[in-house]
């Protein structure tokens, strides 16, 4: 076994030199498939070999849909309070806290406006990473507030869902925001201005019960997950075996509650399309 000792002229690295292999340097797709980061960054967070979308944030949705990703964000400053002082494992306050330091974000949706194919457009995004995108009082009020701009502004408005549903920590408060948030989207149709809804992986509880399905037109990256109860719970309620692909977006396109699915490259252009169409404008190159 001398072949496994280490030799005076072997290895001589100290323990304090070495480096490690940079972290995040390459991406595994649930189907095994390893891609470059950057690859991935500049194929808009897909893996090329198998088309599998990559869950993303409001960042990269932004730099996305917005003209040289230049946007002002609405309400930025806005954050949860605590009016019912709950605690779990945790306080709520302390949890809001660690989310926002692990996050940088001040809760798990984000508003801006700006030009989208050079015209105006109001967008609202979900962020999965803040307590799983829970919909809170934040949440609401900021979606609310979005449509009260593109109503004052006469813009379009679209909402980007990716989220685990109602947060508990708020109770009653937070399903007050399916009621709300529905009302404002009703003042928009009224106003005949375009709003667009696109469920992302995953969309599901009280926000697919609201503003999520609510859309003029109710869009979809591929495979994304999107439904009110988990399967599991289904299939314990109903009693039943639940058919394949149940409650993914080519499901939900099938059976009628979506109107169709992009590609996450082709996006800016299907969205802007669609305002053209409804609009009754040239469309955009």
């Amino acid at each position: 076994m001398s072949w496994f000792k280490r030799k005076d002229k072997g290895i001589q690295t100290k323990t304090e030199e070495k480096k490690d292999t940079p972290k995040g340097l390459w991406y595994k797709s649930p189907t095994g498939k390893i891609v470059d980061t950057k690859e991935l960054e500049q194929n808009f967070y897909v893996s090329p070999e198998d088309g599998y979308h990559v869950r993303i944030g409001s960042n990269e949705y932004f730099e996305i849909l917005f003209d040289d990703n230049k946007y002002k964000e609405l309400d930025a400053k806005l954050e949860s309070k605590d009016p019912l002082k709950f605690e779990d494992t945790k306080k709520y306050p302390d949890r809001l806290k660690a989310a926002q330091a692990k996050t940088n974000l001040k809760d798990a949706v984000r508003t801006a406006v700006g030009k989208s194919k050079g015209k105006d457009l109001v967008v609202a995004c979900m962020d999965f990473a803040f307590i799983g995108g829970s919909m809170g009082s934040v949440v609401g009020e900021k979606i609310a507030r979005a449509a009260d701009y593109s109503l004052k502004h006469n813009i379009p408005l679209m909402v980007i869902s990716k989220s685990g549903g109602a947060r508990m920590m708020e109770a009653a408060l937070s399903l007050m925001q399916l009621a709300k948030t529905s009302v404002k989207l009703a003042q928009l149709a009224e106003a005949k201005i375009p709003y667009i809804s696109l469920c992302t992986d995953p969309t599901t509880g009280g926000t697919t019960a609201s503003f999520a399905m609510l859309g003029d037109i109710n869009i979809s990256e591929p495979g994304a997950l999107i439904g009110f109860a988990g399967p599991r719970i289904v299939r314990d309620t109903t009693g039943k075996e639940l058919p394949e692909g149940f409650q993914t977006s080519e499901f939900l396109l099938e059976h009628g509650f979506l109107d169709f699915i992009t590609l996450r490259k082709d996006l800016k252009n299907k969205v802007n399309q669609y305002i053209d169409l409804i609009l009754n404008q040239p469309l955009r190159s």
